[in-house]
């Protein structure tokens, strides 16, 4: 089977402390430590071993936690392994998000040599991305992310923004949109809903509702679409283009099946996703067991399997195509067993695919009409 691999090289551990994270908490997976670095016996073992496997492209996605606390030397160590490891004319390719307030001149200029594709967390304009995104000390940390970017800039290398829509920003997409596109001048734009639910399935206070869902995606659309569709790239509205065009799912969350990844935590530990990394959910360690090993057992089976699992009254419902019962993550009562249930965000769902489906189907046969 094909997969990427999600990395924590520094576990949960990060600089800041964001109202809404996720995966701070991670780190009582493993108390034993309060600092988590990947070992270089890690590293080697999971670069040699992935590069091995049989993939048509290598993808490495670093993240955490902050995944620049491991530094510089760490970087350039990652790709003098994948050269040492790598077959002759085999694709490899990095991915790295951060929130950038640990960019240095030195790992910018590493970033560029080799082509990593690098993410940069930004929640919007100052008074937007502070409210939520603070460092240890309680303060906003919008400034010292523009000098992240500034860096990268000055050493020319590419940049994507990933925002997280929270309660606290929701009510915002125009003045998000714009300075994003106009402010800074990003192209490649990726809006990832908050949603956290609890054993209940009631929403945490950071999460957004249904309704706010669909009205910003809705609003951003009809920007987008006004003037934009040939220069601004939506990961979300990439992903509807590319299924009404080659009926390919180009993220999890629009697929069928929860496998097209695993997590490697910082101890060469592995789970089937960061928004699972439990302790019943280990599929095993690199350094122990192989991927096919990983990849073949029961747990990751069955898995996987459970995002088809929707409602039943998804089946009926003309945008299964698109969401495939949204991320299990985000269906109401998941966490109490049965994945079978709606969606949080359901119904915003239904308000942005009913608005704005038309408006894809005539993107789609112009990407048709003019691609070779």
């Amino acid at each position: 089977m094909n997969f990427a691999l999600l990395i924590k090289p520094a576990s949960a551990d990060c600089n800041l402390r964001c109202d809404y994270c996720f995966y701070l908490d991670r780190a009582a997976l493993y108390p034993e430590t309060p600092l988590h670095r990947m070992s270089e016996a890690v590293l080697d073992r999971l670069v040699r071993s992935y590069l091995a496997s049989p993939q048509p492209t290598h993808t490495f996605i670093w993240q955490g936690g902050e995944p620049l606390l491991m530094g510089e030397v760490f970087y350039e160590r990652v790709t003098d392994l994948q050269m040492a490891y790598g077959r002759r004319g085999a694709s490899v390719s990095n991915v790295l998000q951060t929130n950038a307030t640990l960019m240095t001149d030195r790992l910018a200029r590493h970033l560029r040599g080799a082509r990593f594709l690098t993410g940069v967390s930004l929640d919007g304009p100052a008074h937007l991305h502070d409210a939520a995104r603070k460092d240890m000390g309680g303060q906003g940390t919008h400034a010292r992310v523009m000098e992240g970017i500034a860096c990268l800039s000055r050493n020319q290398v590419p940049f994507n923004i990933l925002t997280l829509v929270s309660r606290h920003t929701v009510s915002h997409p125009l003045d998000i949109y714009e300075y994003l596109v106009k402010g800074i001048n990003a192209t490649f734009l990726q809006f990832i809903e908050c949603v956290e639910l609890d054993g209940e399935g009631r929403a945490t206070p950071y999460s957004i509702a249904p309704d706010e869902w669909g009205s910003f995606l809705c609003a951003v659309f009809d920007r987008w679409y006004a003037s934009d569709t040939r220069r601004v790239s939506i990961r979300l509205f990439d992903t509807i283009l590319a299924k009404i065009v080659t009926g390919q799912s180009l993220c999890c969350t629009a697929g069928t099946d929860c496998r097209q990844y695993f997590l490697v935590e910082y101890n060469g530990d592995v789970y089937p996703c960061d928004f699972h990394a439990l302790p019943e959910l280990r599929l095993g360690n690199v350094m122990t067991q192989t991927w096919e090993e990983m990849a073949g057992s029961a747990c990751y089976r069955a898995f996987g399997a459970r995002k088809r699992h929707w409602h039943p009254d998804c089946e009926a419902c003309p945008y299964l195509r698109f969401c495939a019962g949204d991320c299990p993550k985000n269906r109401v009562g998941h966490t109490g067993g049965s994945a079978a249930a709606r969606s949080h965000l359901c119904e915003g769902w239904k308000i942005f695919y009913d608005y704005t489906l038309p408006r894809f189907e005539r993107l789609a046969r112009t990407v048709r009409e003019t691609r070779p």
